[in-house]
């Protein structure tokens, strides 16, 4: 029978946790930043029901995502990860070997993306589980000297395909449909790739000091993770420019267009709309091109900044322009 809380306690439970982790317990979380560096911070909360389902998601990966989820902010920062404060609402259902798997999730991101510490906070939850995190990041003084405002023309470069993790989403809801109504489980195997996207989403732990040691220094940056639209209606906001994006050259995964098919859905569309694709968005210097093709390879040049009164604008593979528009947002002065 698996070991339950009431039979170890809080205290127990969060010591237990440390000694399987590569962390040692804290008592609070204090940082100093370097002399001019900036303290940048992020914090994100997931919860079950509406921002995962346990049904088909596995706790370690949950773990690994919720990092990665909050991590992506301070790298939109050009912070280096530094402090993790991770607090888990725990609902009765739920026993150790099962937060154990969602704790290793989160240490095993926690390492990979080099923060120095981690603490964490037990809680019980009425309403199914929910991981809390807040994160600590600073950001050189060397870049926040450096950065330049944008200008017409500089690029808009992506880390990796859009839509592949809201595609993946839907293949797997239509799995947990498809074993409640006849309990076959579905074979998912050739669209792995979107899967893995949603449930287990990667970011380069690299880019802040690779970007630094390239000399180079984006103007903007935005963690791509409620849609592409989101992230360009952000930019044009705070650039004060307008911005172009090429339909045809938003990069995809391989299977994205076929699944696309299937569910009657437009990749294009999910890339602007869906969310969850945890992608960096940056703006950089033209004069940069050569440099950041060639050191960072990953990356996707999908548009440009433009004037003013351009706005945001999507431009189809015929030369049409569309107005980008995206959830949450008012449109009524555009």
């Amino acid at each position: 029978m698996a070991e339950s809380f009431s039979d170890i306690g809080k205290m127990e439970a969060i010591d237990k946790l440390y000694r399987l982790s590569a962390y040692d317990p804290v008592s609070g979380l204090g940082y100093t930043c370097a002399k001019g560096g900036r303290i940048s911070t992020a914090a994100r909360l997931y919860l079950e029901g509406i921002d995962f389902n346990l049904v088909y998601f596995p706790l370690k990966h949950l773990g690994y995502k919720c990092v990665v989820g909050v991590v992506g902010e301070l790298y939109a920062a050009l912070a280096a990860p530094r402090l993790l404060n991770v607090v888990l609402g725990i609902s009765a259902k739920l026993d150790f070997p099962q937060i154990q798997e969602l704790w290793m999730g989160i240490t095993v991101a926690a390492k990979e993306h080099g923060f120095s510490a981690v603490n964490l906070d037990l809680q019980p939850s009425g309403n199914g589980l929910f991981v809390s995190l807040a994160a600590t990041g600073e950001t050189s003084l060397l870049t926040e000297k450096r950065r330049m405002a944008a200008k017409s023309k500089d690029l808009v470069c992506v880390s990796g395909p859009l839509g592949a993790a809201y595609l993946g989403m839907q293949v797997l809801e239509r799995g947990a449909r498809s074993f409640m109504s006849s309990g076959t489980q579905p074979d998912m195997a050739q669209y792995k790739m979107l899967v893995g996207s949603y449930l287990r989403p990667e970011l380069d732990a690299s880019v802040v000091s690779r970007l630094e040691d390239q000399e180079i220094y984006p103007s903007y940056a935005y963690f791509v993770s409620h849609g592409l639209s989101d992230a360009l209606k952000r930019l044009v906001r705070d650039s004060g420019l307008g911005v172009k994006v090429y339909a045809d050259k938003i990069p995809f995964e391989g299977n994205s267009f076929q699944l696309g098919k299937e569910l009657d859905m437009d990749p294009v569309s999910a890339a602007m709309n869906g969310g969850e694709d945890y992608r960096l968005l940056f703006v950089i210097p033209i004069l940069h091109l050569e440099k950041f093709r060639r050191e960072f390879q990953t990356f996707d040049i999908i548009g440009h900044m433009a004037q003013t009164e351009v706005g945001a604008v999507l431009v189809t593979p015929e030369g049409v322009e569309f107005p980008v528009k995206a959830q949450g947002w008012s449109e009524k002065n555009e």
